[in-house]
């Protein structure tokens, strides 16, 4: 049979991805390879792709290196293939590319704040600065008792002038910039500079921008979950499937759909103008998992209409593909609420921050057993105490809202009502 060489094109990568890192070569020249054989694996700002041949054949050139950039229909590398297979690996390539493709979910893009005018009440006369730094200051129109001074005796330099600058227009522009000043720390010692990953990089500019954005404020509370943990493990001493355990987290993301439920604002998101708030009568939860490459949040969808072996099969599910980078966008998106735990790492309270459009966040840390003492019985008793955080955008949360749903949440943790109805 006649052979031809054949063009392997980045396909659309999903909403709102036009083009990646490539992280991985997964093949060299002369290499045989199968339909469905990953090629290449990239880096994007949501998520590890691995990208498959399109046709059986013998990889004849590789076009692209890794640590590049490369954006969606670009030739990434060329295979020798059987003529007559063209046809059908073309045509299975579209089918698979449009099955692949994400449903049109677009997520509101967080609002922008222009930075508040500078206040004008302190004297520039007690500030400490060379002639030069304050006509600098006066011709931006800055107020140079705002800028913090790092030179000898609190005197504000150019350099922090500088980098006053950066801060601000980072804050406009959502992006993440480095306030360090440039230094030569091998002066000192032995160092070594590890290059961030996209996800790690993406990540920082995303919580950056989310901090500077969204007036953070954080409930603190605690739960008793004793009877929570010996049903838990009554549920995997009765598992047929010994290979995936019931753990805290399903049961955490029931009661928070119990409690959403009963505080639809927070579950919601501020309109693109921010005049409105739009209220999701769908829960789908975003969890927070650690991989070797960064901080993902992959979610899972109607979690209201699933009971807690489903959602620890998908939880296992999700996570494996988290860490191996087979995430596809379409895994991350949709997300109304948010839980990011520690209980299997450590700490008693921490103060997660809030994963735009959502307004909410809720931080799970490393439960403990304690002696609570019962006034009515005047005894003590060892409990499993669970503590809880909850960040919330005090734009459209107050105090009095907040603690209510942590106390809410607690309840619902404790009592197990959400069982109820379990499926």
């Amino acid at each position: 049979m006649a052979k031809e060489l054949k063009d392997i094109i980045l396909p659309d990568l999903g909403e709102g991805i036009d083009g990646a890192e490539v992280s991985e070569i997964s093949v060299s020249i002369g290499d045989t390879v199968k339909e469905g054989d990953t090629i290449v694996v990239l880096e994007s700002d949501k998520a590890s792709m691995e990208i498959p041949s399109d046709f059986d054949g013998v990889i004849k050139e590789i076009l692209i290196k890794q640590g590049g950039e490369v954006s969606v229909g670009q030739l990434l590398l060329k295979i020798e293939s059987q003529a007559d297979n063209s046809n059908d690996s073309s045509d299975d390539n579209k089918t698979k590319i449009d099955q692949e493709k994400p449903v049109d979910e677009k997520i509101q893009p967080t609002q922008r704040t222009k930075p508040p005018t500078q206040p004008q009440s302190h004297s520039n006369d007690k500030v400490f600065a060379s002639p030069g730094v304050r006509r600098l200051a006066r011709e931006l129109g800055l107020n140079i008792s705002n800028i913090s001074a790092t030179g000898d005796k609190g005197r504000v330099t150019k350099d922090d002038l500088n980098n006053h600058i950066k801060s601000q227009m980072a804050m406009q522009a959502g992006t993440s910039v480095s306030m360090n000043k440039e230094i030569d720390y091998s002066t000192w010692g032995d160092i070594e500079e590890v290059k961030l990953s996209k996800i790690k990089k993406i990540t920082g500019q995303r919580l950056q921008q989310a901090w500077q954005s969204i007036p953070h404020v954080t409930q603190f509370d605690q739960a008793d979950i004793t009877k929570l943990d010996q049903t838990r493990q009554k549920m995997n001493k009765n598992l047929s499937d010994k290979k995936t355990k019931v753990t805290f987290l399903p049961f955490l993301m029931k009661a928070a759909v119990q409690t959403l439920k009963e505080a639809p604002e927070f579950n919601s998101s501020l309109s693109h103008m921010a005049q409105s708030l739009i209220i999701k009568n769908y829960f789908n939860i975003g969890i927070a998992v650690d991989t070797p490459t960064g901080l993902v949040v992959p979610v899972i969808r109607n979690v209201d209409q699933k009971n807690i072996n489903d959602l620890s099969l998908e939880l296992a599910e999700l996570s494996k593909k988290a860490r191996s980078k087979k995430l596809k966008p379409n895994d991350m998106t949709g997300g109304t609420f948010t839980i990011s735990s520690l209980g299997g790492v450590g700490g008693t309270y921490f103060t997660p921050i809030i994963n735009p459009p959502e307004v909410a966040i809720l931080g799970i840390s490393k439960s403990r057993w304690e002696k609570i003492y019962n006034h009515e019985k005047q005894t003590s008793t060892p409990k499993y105490i669970m503590p809880f955080s909850l960040s919330y955008d005090h734009r459209i949360i107050d105090g009095a809202a907040a603690a209510k749903f942590t106390g809410d949440f607690g309840d619902a943790v404790e009592s197990l009502s959400f069982l109820e109805n379990n499926k």
